[in-house]
C-alpha cells in the first residue's frame, strides 16, 4: 500500500490523547511526519508528560500504524510533553491558569506554608492574579495566615454546574481542607480520601483566570504528590529548605522525587528559608543559626536555580499568625526579601517553561 500523508493522518485518528479525550489528529498533537521507504518518523505530543504516558503513546503509534501499513513498517517517534502554551490551550482543568506550582519540602518545620502565603502575596502585590490552593491536607494553615479562619467557601453556578467559589483575602483567591473541618478537630483520613479531597480543591471550583496558582503541599514525598501530579498539570515545582544538613537531607529527596520519569515536572527552584536570624534591636546583624548557604550550595550542586535567602525574623512568624502575610509590611528588609524572591521566581517559572 502507498504510505501518504492523508492515510497516516487516517491511521491516526483513531488514537485518543488521553487527557483530552480527543483524537490526537483533531486535537492537533501530530506534527512533523516524514515518509519514506518502509519508514514513517513523526513527532507527537501528550497532555502528560511522564514517561509511562509517552511510552504508551509510542507503542500506540507503531500499533496503528502497522496495523495499516503492514508490520514490516519502520516507526520512529518522538513523543514530548506540551509546550506551556499548547498545554495551556489544551489544559482540561484549569484552562485559564496560566502557571500551576507546586511548593514543596522535604520535611516540616521549614515554613514552607509561610514562604507560599508570602510569594501568593508578593505576586498579587506586584499586580498578577493568584490563587492558593492548601493541600496540606492534615494540617492546614493557609486560613490562618490569611486570617479567614471563620470563612466558608460558597457555592456559583457556573454555565449550569454548581462549582465552589474560593474565599478571597487581599485579593487572593484561596481553598484549603481548613475551610471544611473545625479547627481543633484532627483530620483522620486515609490516603484516598485526603487524595479525593485534593482533586476536588482543583476540579470542582471556579478558579477563573489566574496568572498562578500555588499549591502548598504536605512535607515529605507520599500520596498527596502522586495524586496531584496525576490530576493537575503542574507547570514547575519550588523545594523550601532551612541550611541545616538534616533539612538538606530531605530536600534532596524532594528535587529527586520531581525528577523522576513518573513525575517528570521542572524544579523551579529552591528557598532556604530562616537563612539568618537578625534580632529587632541589630537590624545589620546576622547570625547562621542554622548554618550558612546550605540550600544556595545544594541548589548549585543539583543543578537547580537558587532563588533567594529568607531570613528568620521575629516579625514573619507575628505576620503569619495575625493572617497578614509579611511581605504586606511596609519598607522593611523582610519584605524586600519576599518582593526580591517574587522577581526571581517569575523570571524562572517563566524561563522554565520557554525551554518546554
Amino acid at each position: 500500500m502507498e504510505i501518504t500523508r492523508e492515510k497516516v493522518l487516517d491511521a491516526l485518528g483513531s488514537i485518543m490523547e488521553p487527557d483530552l479525550k480527543k483524537d490526537i489528529v483533531s486535537a492537533n498533537l501530530v506534527e512533523d511526519i516524514q515518509i519514506t521507504d518502509g519508514a514513517i518518523k513523526l513527532k507527537v505530543f501528550v497532555s502528560n508528560p511522564a514517561l509511562h504516558a509517552r511510552k504508551r503513546m509510542s507503542e500506540a503509534l507503531a500499533f496503528n500504524l502497522k496495523k495499516v501499513f503492514g508490520s514490516e513498517l519502520i516507526v520512529e517517534s518522538e513523543v514530548k510533553g506540551l509546550p506551556s502554551e499548547a498545554k495551556a490551550a489544551q489544559r482540561k482543568i484549569l484552562p485559564e491558569v496560566k502557571y500551576i506550582i507546586a511548593i514543596s519540602s522535604g520535611k516540616g518545620g521549614v515554613g514552607k506554608s509561610t514562604v507560599t502565603a508570602n510569594l501568593a502575596g508578593g505576586l498579587a502585590k506586584a499586580g498578577y492574579r493568584v490563587g492558593v490552593v492548601d493541600a496540606d491536607i492534615y494540617g492546614p494553615s493557609m486560613p490562618t495566615m490569611f486570617d479567614v479562619i471563620n470563612e466558608r467557601p460558597t457555592m456559583i453556578d457556573v454555565d449550569g454546574v454548581p462549582k465552589i467559589n474560593p474565599v478571597i483575602s487581599y485579593g487572593i483567591k484561596i481553598l484549603s481542607i481548613g475551610f471544611f473541618t473545625e479547627q481543633d478537630n484532627a483530620v483522620v483520613w486515609r490516603g484516598p480520601m485526603a487524595s479525593k479531597a485534593l482533586t476536588q480543591m482543583f476540579t470542582d471550583a471556579h478558579w477563573g483566570k489566574l496568572d498562578y496558582l500555588l499549591v502548598d503541599l504536605p512535607p515529605g514525598t507520599g500520596d498527596i504528590h502522586l495524586s496531584l501530579v496525576q490530576t493537575v498539570p503542574l507547570d514547575g515545582a519550588v523545594i523550601v529548605s532551612t541550611p541545616q544538613e538534616v533539612a538538606l537531607a530531605d530536600a534532596r529527596k524532594g528535587v529527586n522525587m520531581f525528577k523522576l520519569d513518573s513525575i517528570n515536572v521542572p524544579v523551579i527552584g529552591m528557598i532556604e528559608n530562616m537563612a539568618w536570624f537578625t534580632p529587632a534591636e541589630l537590624p545589620d546583624n546576622k547570625y547562621y543559626i542554622f548554618g550558612r548557604d546550605g540550600a544556595k550550595n545544594l541548589a548549585l550542586g543539583m543543578n537547580v536555580p537558587f532563588l533567594g535567602h529568607i531570613p528568620l525574623v521575629q516579625s514573619v512568624r507575628e505576620a503569619g499568625d495575625i493572617g497578614r502575610p509579611a511581605v504586606f509590611q511596609e519598607n522593611t528588609p523582610t519584605a524586600k526579601a519576599f518582593d526580591d524572591l517574587v522577581r526571581t521566581f517569575v523570571e524562572q517559572v517563566e524561563k522554565s517553561n520557554d525551554k518546554k
